[in-house]
């Protein structure tokens, strides 16, 4: 394809990244904007774990499983994108968990529950009433639970899935017990006691009963709300207001607009034609960049504007080192068509490494921190892999069309 048609086609293809990225046009009934708590407001809750009881090599999957139900169980009840992590401080594991556009900090502390914990018990055998211990089967080795209906009767039963570890310790839990009622207690207060009948293997059970369609769905909804590895308690919450968000998001928005101009200036005045030429190529940058966060639903925090930001600066770095490399191919006689080439050419490897060096960075940032550092890293990530396109391909592409169409007249 000719220069003209490549540029043809990235213009055409940054006019509709910038409908689809536009907040009330029709990109966002395609597919809405994710914003984080910082920007939309919200509820930001923190739990102390305990760990009391779990060993030092056992702690962090125990730790991942409880982020995984707590992610889990926040988005059975529809909180759109809720960032649960796990945080150190000192000696205990906090879990830290935020919910962008829920203002009642009492609903969210509902839908997550202060101290839900699943744990199975039998009988001690002793009297003649019955009477619960606790086993080592906790919620930690449940995988889930569903409803499902008997094939041959049609009646409603509650199946309940464990992982590997949970499945062996089941096992053998049923196998001492036939006969006997097992106890499923949640926060102490039992929810099922059904009579084993044989030795269940295979990590699957099926509790069956008299249920009506009311007491089936409460008893799926206990399994799968209880089944936390470890118990935790409410430490402190906070409420992030929709007005303060959106007041932060215009004052990001503006910050970016007044960027991406000072930018602009300093190309112009300082590289004429040449800069107009970069100073377009990243106002196709950034519409394309932001459709790449929206396409892949990328949420958009403070830290994450942060990252877009500062790559708007980097965008233009590569078009700084390829246009010097051209004055020095034209001061050593090159034609000004041919020095385009040359510039490109003698400047990659300098683009290359240093935005290999800025991606791997934004690589481990995203993979050994916090959350709100990974937003940052993301976009980060992102925004230079993007202007690698931007410096090479489109600036190339209209110095190749507008400085032969200038040399040829």
């Amino acid at each position: 394809m000719s220069p003209r048609g490549v540029l043809f086609l990235v213009i055409l293809l940054a006019v509709f990244a910038a409908v689809f990225v536009y907040p009330a046009g029709l990109g966002a009934k395609l597919l809405p904007w994710r914003l984080g708590l910082d920007l939309v407001g919200g509820s930001h809750l923190v739990y102390q774990t305990d760990l009391s009881k779990i060993g030092d090599a056992d702690q962090n999957s125990v730790l991942e499983g409880l982020r995984d139900v707590i992610e889990r169980r926040v988005n059975l009840f529809g909180v759109a994108e809720p960032q649960v992590f796990i945080a150190r401080s000192g000696d205990d594991y906090r879990l830290v968990v935020e919910l962008a556009g829920i203002q009642d900090v009492k609903q969210a502390i509902r839908i997550i529950g202060e101290t839900p914990f699943l744990d199975f018990r039998v009988t001690d055998g002793v009297g003649t009433s019955t009477q619960f211990v606790p086993t080592n089967l906790d919620g930690r080795y449940v995988k889930g639970a569903q409803l499902s209906f008997n094939p041959t009767t049609g009646a409603r039963e509650v199946s309940i899935s464990f992982n590997d570890e949970g499945a062996a310790i089941f096992e053998r839990l049923t196998e001492e017990n036939v006969g006997k009622p097992v106890g499923i207690f949640l926060d102490g207060q039992s929810i099922s006691t059904p009579v084993v009948r044989e030795k269940i293997s295979g990590g699957s059970a099926v509790i069956t009963g008299n249920f009506s369609s009311e007491e089936a769905r409460e008893l799926v909804a206990r399994f799968n709300a209880g089944a936390l590895p470890v118990p935790i308690s409410l430490l402190s919450q906070q409420t992030v207001s929709a007005t303060l968000g959106t007041d932060l998001l215009q004052k990001a928005i503006v910050a970016g607009i007044v960027g991406t101009l000072l930018v602009i200036l300093f190309m112009i005045m300082y590289y004429r034609s040449l800069g107009v030429y970069a100073s377009l190529a990243l106002l196709i940058y950034i519409p394309l960049t932001l459709a790449v966060f929206k396409l892949f639903s990328v949420t958009m925090s403070l830290a994450g504007l942060a990252g877009f930001i500062l790559t708007i600066g980097m965008a233009v770095d590569a078009n700084i080192l390829i246009f010097e490399r051209m004055k020095e191919e034209m001061l050593r006689g090159l034609s000004r068509a041919a020095s385009v080439g040359e510039g490109f050419r003698r400047a990659w490897l300098s683009i290359r490494d240093s935005n290999v060096s800025t991606i791997i960075t934004a690589a481990i940032l995203f993979f050994f921190t916090a959350s709100f550092i990974k937003g940052f890293a993301l976009t980060l990530f992102i925004g230079v892999v993007v202007s690698m396109f931007s410096a090479i391909t489109v600036t190339r592409t209209f110095l190749r069309v507008f400085v032969k169409s200038h040399t040829s007249s």
